[in-house]
């Protein structure tokens, strides 16, 4: 069963769920997913457990067969994230729903959720159908709102994570501080060794050298 669903009860709280479960945070999951699913064997305790960071609730154990097809799944998603306009964005998630989800529809799993939608075909979909439905429901409500590009890769060359873009600001080249950081040292240090300007646009020489400086 791709779903374990949490019981509402009096003491529950729809408007938290609605937060765990909103567009932008299911397509911060997608973006998790497809990155863990990347792996040349991806952990099948590693996925569950990535679900769990992304709002899954109960008991969750995958099959190295369920890892598999959600794996071919994240496949189809990744030029979604390599769209560099919001036509190329627009054109990959329209394939992916003619040939990949059913029809948009309501669900509240019997009565166990608040009212949300659905593109996979039934509440009991696979784990692939439902990473797909649901991944392409979100993505294309980003590229609705912001008409633009729902994410992008990771420019680093030792990375190719996928990320949701921001809503605003400078365009978003790396999925991490991390990543930007590393790629910015590493041209800092090519810079000083082949005797180019540093990051402000001085040369060695204007920095009171002749010559590259060790590092």
């Amino acid at each position: 069963m791709r779903y374990i669903p949490q019981v509402l009860s009096h003491r529950s709280d729809p408007d938290d769920w609605s937060t765990r479960h909103s567009v932008l945070a299911t397509a911060r999951r997608t973006a998790a997913l497809v990155n863990v699913l990347a792996e040349d064997r991806p952990d099948p305790a590693a996925v569950a457990e990535v679900l769990r960071d992304h709002g899954e609730t109960g008991p969750l154990v995958l099959t190295a067969d369920e890892v598999t097809a959600m794996r071919a799944a994240a496949a189809l998603l990744r030029p979604v994230f390599a769209a560099e306009h919001a036509d190329d964005a627009a054109a990959a998630l329209n394939h992916l729903l003619r040939e990949h989800t059913g029809p948009l529809r309501l669900t509240s799993h019997a009565g166990t959720t608040p009212w949300h939608p659905h593109l996979d075909r039934d509440d009991d979909a696979p784990w692939d159908a439902w990473l797909l439905a649901s991944s392409c429901m979100a993505l294309t409500v980003l590229v609705w709102d912001r008409q633009q590009p729902p994410g992008g890769i990771c420019a680093s060359s030792a990375c190719g994570d996928v990320f949701i873009a921001r809503g605003s600001g400078p365009e978003r080249r790396y999925c991490s501080r991390r990543c930007a950081t590393r790629e910015r040292v590493a041209a800092h240090r090519r810079s000083r060794a082949a005797g180019g300007p540093d990051e402000s646009g001085r040369s060695p020489e204007s920095r009171g050298g002749t010559g590259p400086i060790p590092r």
